[in-house]
């Protein structure tokens, strides 16, 4: 067990001015390879540290209408090459909730947290989709630590996480991802 924490432990000044402010970082060059170890009892000290980008995932139809028969969400612009070809995009985009929920595929192959009987995932306080990801493309993650909390059986994290896909000006999804990390 860790000694007293306080409540809010990130290195950042911005977040610890307003804790639901989130500041993008640039992540490093680098591709990860394998995630990041960090021990539980170190997570006080994690804040701001940045992590990525991982290696590219193609985005394929199938994977796209297996979200969409999972959710319900049919809409043509998904599911209908044919249709879709006459579209602004000139094919099928991927949903953006999968999007966000990829970046449960990515955080793992950024780092992990050791010595937590257990992680939740505790929601996403801000989600935004700048750019629409084509089926075909590729996506990778690159993620920053930007708010580390101590919390009864734990510590809360905010993990801005973002997916960019290969060869685009803006990132297809930016999301600030609520985990907590229990003892």
């Amino acid at each position: 067990m860790v000694g007293k924490v306080p409540q809010d432990c990130s290195k950042s000044s911005d977040n610890q001015q307003n804790p639901r402010k989130v500041t993008p970082r640039k992540a490093s060059s680098r591709v990860a390879t394998t995630p990041q170890r960090i021990r539980l009892v170190e997570l006080p000290t994690a804040g701001g540290q940045s992590f990525g980008p991982t290696d590219w995932l193609e985005i394929t139809q199938g994977r796209v209408d297996a979200f969409a028969d999972s959710t319900g969400d049919r809409q043509w612009i998904h599911v209908d090459p044919a249709r879709a070809a006459n579209s602004p995009y000139g094919g099928t985009i991927a949903h953006g909730f999968l999007n966000l929920a990829l970046c449960s595929h990515f955080l793992p192959q950024l780092f992990v947290i050791d010595g937590a009987s257990m992680a939740i995932n505790y929601g996403v306080d801000r989600v935004r989709f700048p750019a629409p990801v084509l089926v075909g493309a590729k996506l990778r993650g690159a993620a920053t630590i930007e708010q580390v909390s101590a919390i009864d059986d734990g510590f809360q994290l905010i993990t801005t996480v973002t997916l960019t896909t290969e060869g685009a000006s803006k990132p297809s999804c930016i999301a600030a991802m609520v985990t907590r990390y229990l003892y």
